[in-house]
Order: C-alpha cells, then sequence, then structure tokens
C-alpha cells in the first residue's frame, strides 16, 4: 500500500513522533500538525484567506494528519469545493497550496478506502479525481504548491497541476511517481503532465524506477521552481505570491491561459491564440489605469476590471 510504502520512506529519528505498531508494516507513524493556521473543526482541506498587505493569497490547507492527506472521497469533496469557491472569487489573486501535516504534502490516493470500493466506485473516484485536478490546474489565477513533505503518486500529480512549486530543505520531502512498485501506473494526470514539465526522457526514468527524490534533486530535475534551505517553504511561496499582487490581475489571468492553452498548439496557431487573449485586455480599465499611471509615475491601484 502507498501509505505503507511512505511509511517506510521516513527516518523515524528525524521526524520527533510517536510510532506504534501496525499489522500492515510494521510500524505506523502518528503524525502531528503543524498550529500555523486555525482550521474548522472537521474539515480535512479549507480555504484560508489572508489580510493585510497579502489580501488577495489564499491559502488552501490540508489537514489530515492520520492518513498524510491521502486521497479520501471526503477530502477529495472538500478539496474540489474549495476549487470551486476560488474559481469564482474575484478577490482572490494567488492561491497556495500546503500542508498543515508535519512530512506530507499529499501521500496520494487513500488504498485504505480504496480496497473497499468495487470496481463501479473505484471508476467512479478515479473520474471524480481527475476532474478535481483538472479542475485545479484550470484555475484561472496562479497556483503554487508549497512540498514540505512527501509528495508522493496522487500527491505529486496534484502538485504538477500547479503553476509553480517549492519544495523545503527539510529530509521529509520525498517527491516521485511511486505507482510502478505497486504494480500500476500513475492514473491521474502523471503520465501526462510530468513529461510535458521535464521532458519525455526523465519523466519515463523516474515513472519506470519509481525513483524518490529530495527538493534539490526535484529542482535540478525541473519539477520544482525553487528549493529552499529552511525546512519550509511556505515563506518562499508567500514571497512568489507577492511580487504578482501588484500586477494586473486581468493580465495574469489572460497571461496564464494563453500559455497554457496556446503552448498545446503548434506556433502559428498559438501566436494567434495570443493575440486572441491580448484583444480581451483592450478595452480593460486595468489596461488604462497602468497607462495613466506610467504617465502620473505612481503606482497602478488594478481593480480587476
Amino acid at each position: 500500500m502507498l501509505r505503507t510504502f511512505l511509511a517506510r520512506s521516513f527516518q523515524p529519528q528525524r521526524l520527533h513522533r510517536s510510532i506504534v505498531p501496525s499489522a500492515s508494516s510494521g510500524i505506523r507513524f502518528i503524525s502531528t500538525t503543524q498550529q500555523s493556521a486555525a482550521h474548522p473543526e472537521g474539515k480535512e482541506c479549507f480555504i484560508e484567506r489572508l489580510t493585510g498587505d497579502d489580501t488577495g493569497i489564499a491559502v488552501v490547507n490540508f489537514n489530515r494528519p492520520k492518513a498524510f492527506n491521502a486521497l479520501s472521497r471526503k477530502f477529495v469533496r472538500e478539496f474540489r469545493d474549495a476549487l470551486h469557491e476560488l474559481r469564482y472569487d474575484q478577490d482572490a489573486r494567488v492561491v497556495v497550496i500546503r500542508s498543515l501535516v508535519e512530512g506530507a504534502f499529499c501521500a496520494g490516493a487513500d488504498l485504505r478506502e480504496r480496497s473497499t470500493m468495487n470496481l463501479t466506485e473505484v471508476k467512479q473516484f478515479l473520474a471524480g479525481l481527475r476532474d478535481s485536478f483538472r479542475e485545479l490546474e484550470t484555475l484561472p489565477i496562479p497556483t503554487i504548491a508549497v512540498i514540505d513533505g512527501a509528495a508522493l503518486g496522487g500527491g505529486l500529480e496534484m502538485a504538477l497541476c500547479c503553476d509553480l512549486r517549492v519544495g523545503g530543505g527539510n529530509k521529509k520531502v520525498k517527491i516521485g511517481l511511486v505507482e510502478t512498485k505497486l504494480a500500476i501506473i500513475p492514473g491521474a494526470g502523471g503520465t501526462q503532465r510530468l513529461p510535458r514539465l521535464i521532458g519525455i526522457p526523465k519523466a519515463k526514468e523516474l515513472i519506470y524506477s519509481s525513483k524518490i527524490l529530495n527538493s534539490a534533486a526535484a529542482k535540478e530535475m525541473g519539477i520544482l521552481n525553487h528549493a529552499v534551505e529552511e525546512d519550509s517553504a511556505y515563506n518562499k511561496a508567500l514571497e512568489v505570491a507577492r511580487e504578482m499582487l501588484p500586477m494586473g490581475p486581468l493580465a495574469i489571468r489572460m497571461a496564464k491561459s494563453a500559455i497554457d492553452k496556446g503552448t498545446q498548439f503548434e506556433i502559428d496557431s498559438g501566436l494567434e491564440y495570443e493575440q486572441a487573449c491580448y484583444a480581451q485586455i483592450m478595452p480593460s480599465e486595468d489596461r488604462l489605469e497602468g497607462l495613466a499611471a506610467f504617465r502620473e509615475k505612481r503606482k497602478p491601484v488594478y481593480k480587476g476590471k
């Protein structure tokens, strides 16, 4: 099971967690929850909206400590609800996705729950999981994944749906598509998104071998945008998000669409799509505000209109 595989990949003496016997793996880790964000009772996935100078940054927090944020029905449902809310939130400028569970970003599919499903239920769950990942991938605003722990299997597939990924420097960061070790293949987009990100030969090597990378190796491979020396990459994610906040929100949305969709075409069609995106910005109030601010040598105040 992926959770067993995850547990065995950790070094217990460095985790500062309690260890108790488990019938399936011999040991089981009791995760502790970071106290950096107040969370609604019973919620495994919830939105935290930052304020002050960080207004516009929405943080999606994962908090399923007993299962390393494994993708259960409840978790996926709450995750998709959060994404749906953010899609129509005009005040959200950047989305940061992080885990409040020490040592894990997301452990992938909840295979313990999966074992109780019949074949039809498994197919339905996978379809819903793929849809939720696509919902993340197509959010019209920038998304940043903070990987401070294990992002294995479906956890990495989720992170690949984000625009940017940043990783912490501690030894708990473990990144990989490990499905072939379990005699299956990545089934929520990993075989498609990873090759598009780092190239086919590198992706084949990682998937064929179920190789697990730390932050530095994942950055060198091209999976991470940033790998920090600190244990947590959350502050780095906020730093990157803050660089985006002053920009024109409509421009960011159109730039994301032009990149994500335009690069799927051959170059001439891609350039046409870019022009179509540019045309949508031309009549905007933000464009006129940007020109006025430039003339008047002041900071622009964009309203997303």
